[in-house]
């Protein structure tokens, strides 16, 4: 089965429904003819981060979710940014902090105020 978004006139998607394997070439049009407006993109349900889960061709960069954007120039969809520092990562499509995630086994938490990631460990 093949999966499209809807896109409000900011990009932003606002639904994402299943389409059958046979009307996957046209999508849009097979949405418009079940009375769905607006614009539609295919989306895929195993790519994830710019890498197919099942080692296929990535499609737009992430599956798509409700209110996810859709990057023009980059054909990509990507989550909601988590933090105004954060920047795009367009070989990746996902955010990433200012700073790495530290690499010690410890789970930390962003702190946006200080730029900072801090520890969750008692």
């Amino acid at each position: 089965m093949a999966h499209f978004a809807q896109l409000d006139e900011n990009n932003i998607v606002t639904n994402v429904i299943v389409v059958p394997d046979h009307r996957e070439a046209d999508g849009e049009a097979f949405c418009h003819s079940l009375g769905l407006t607006g614009r539609w993109l295919q989306t895929s349900y195993n790519t994830l981060a710019n890498e197919h889960l099942n080692g296929g061709t990535p499609l737009r960069g992430n599956y798509a979710g409700i209110g996810f954007s859709y990057d023009e120039t980059n054909d990509i969809f990507m989550p909601p940014k988590p933090h105004d520092s954060w920047v795009l990562d367009v070989a990746t499509a996902s955010w990433v902090a200012p700073v790495p995630y530290p690499e010690d086994g410890e789970i930390y938490t962003w702190d946006e105020e200080n730029l900072i990631w801090v520890s969750m460990q008692p």
